[in-house]
């Protein structure tokens, strides 16, 4: 297997540069004095700032962009063995890996790999440990699936040895890396067209969690379910945390402002600290993250000021309950929640966010999720006053034909809750446009392009 070492720069190629996690470690290459090069399908903003910065870019995947100059070649999941620069470079004997691979080499060039995983919160929580490692100093390298203000993009370049990436399970990615210390926020059925059921998902995480050296640390959630088949299980340090876990990190004196930000006293191994950290972002599902972040960033010896200061700085990622602005005095709010555990995390704390009536504008997110999930889908999405419904964003998969965002409708109708579904983005936004009164607070949600109802219905009312 080809090793990747930052410190003998060559030439890489990367096939679907456009990508958040390969855009950014792309850019990581180059800045480290890699010749980088890429292709994607169709230009993007990403793309435009990866050619920005010197990355040459060329539209549409062709046999002739491989040549035989390349030393190594970085392909997305999404990359088939049909695909032609794939091929071309399989017959060059051009040395080939998956991202998630090219994430785990990256890793090992640095002594402190902290390694953030979870079905939920992992943007999040990265974002928070980032800032806090921003504040004391510690000049780390990130990398986040998302675009974070504070770093200006979804990496940063540090010239220390700790390094803060997302680790995600789907398709076992996370099992390429090579961290020394993880996070493990929770355990949630999801990715069910990969695995098989939750036992599966459970054991993926074991196996990620036995990567961790046995002078690592791991932080997890004391409230994940069977919680003792991870950790007597490996080798590492265990610390937990959770709102209210008396043996490890958890919050004391709850309470949250006007806009449904959290503030909290950090309580550590049952002993109340006495010091107060205060969020801007919303929710009891961010005072955990932000418990996860504290933990991992006390153990690493940082000073509680710049935990808490770090923590008060960190004011959301793009699409995480993103306020992207107003029409007709309609508050227009943008988040990513695609599983049922998230959109009820991020209903709950919207319930806390002033609002008069409350909409929620849900675009499903695959078919195979749809269909699995589909009674927990109605029961999250409950909470909200109206559901609006879009068509399910197909993603990587097919139309099946048998299940749909109709079906999702009945099953809310089926559980007393009325739900309106619409075949285009222009209905929805001409029926809330009708609807909408000053001071309510409408939602888009999803994972796929739902965000654009609300940047349309703001422009065109601007």
């Amino acid at each position: 297997m080809y090793q990747i070492n930052l410190n003998n720069p060559c030439k890489a190629y990367f096939i679907g540069i456009g990508g958040i996690s390969m855009s950014g470690f792309a850019e990581l290459l180059h800045k480290n004095g890699f010749d980088v090069c890429g292709s994607d399908i169709k230009e993007s903003k990403i793309t435009k700032r990866l050619s920005s910065s010197g990355i040459h870019i060329v539209y549409g995947q062709n046999a002739s962009n491989i040549t035989d100059d390349i030393d190594f070649i970085v392909y997305t999941a999404a990359i088939h063995p049909d695909n032609p620069e794939y091929a071309t470079a399989k017959e060059l004997g051009i040395p080939m890996m998956e991202r998630a691979e090219m994430v785990g080499q990256v890793m090992k060039n640095y002594a402190n790999a902290i390694a953030v995983s979870g079905t939920h919160g992992k943007t999040t929580t990265t974002s928070m440990l980032s800032h806090i490692y921003l504040a004391a100093h510690k000049d780390p390298t990130i990398s986040v699936g998302g675009i974070l203000d504070v770093i200006n993009g979804n990496i940063r370049i540090g010239h220390s040895d700790d390094f803060i990436t997302e680790a995600c399970e789907y398709t076992n990615s996370f099992l390429k890396f090579h961290p020394t210390a993880g996070i493990i926020l929770n355990i949630d059925a999801d990715h069910l067209d990969f695995f098989k059921d939750i036992n599966d998902i459970r054991c993926s995480f074991l196996k990620f969690a036995k990567l961790i050296p046995e002078d690592g640390v791991l932080i997890i959630n004391r409230d994940i379910e069977n919680l003792s088949y991870i950790t007597d299980n490996v080798k590492c340090s265990i610390i937990t945390f959770g709102i209210n876990d008396d043996k490890g990190y958890s919050a004391a004196g709850i309470s949250f402002d006007e806009n449904g930000c959290g503030s909290f006293e950090l309580v550590k191994y049952g002993q109340n600290t006495g010091r107060r950290i205060t969020l801007k972002v919303i929710g009891y599902h961010n005072i955990a993250n932000a418990l996860a972040a504290a933990a991992l960033a006390d153990y690493y010896k940082i000073p509680f000021e710049a935990i808490a200061g770090g923590l008060f700085a960190y004011g959301g990622t793009e699409r995480r309950f993103q306020v992207k602005g107003s029409f007709n005095g309609v508050t227009v709010v943008d988040d990513y929640a695609h599983h049922p555990a998230e959109i009820k995390a991020t209903l709950d704390a919207a319930l806390k966010y002033p609002h008069k009536h409350l909409w929620c504008i849900f675009q499903p997110h695959t078919y195979s999720r749809t269909r699995a999930l589909l009674p927990e889908f109605a029961n999250a999405l409950s909470l909200a006053e109206n559901v609006i419904l879009a068509d399910i964003y197909a993603a990587r998969e097919t139309d099946p034909g048998d299940i749909s965002s109709r079906t999702l409708q009945l099953e809310l109708e089926k559980a007393g809750k009325k739900a309106y579904y619409f075949p285009s983005f222009e209905e929805i936004e001409e029926f809330l446009s009708a609807h909408c009164a000053s001071g309510d607070l409408v939602i888009t949600m999803g994972a796929g392009d739902i965000v654009n109802i609300g940047e349309d219905l703001i422009n065109r009312h601007a």
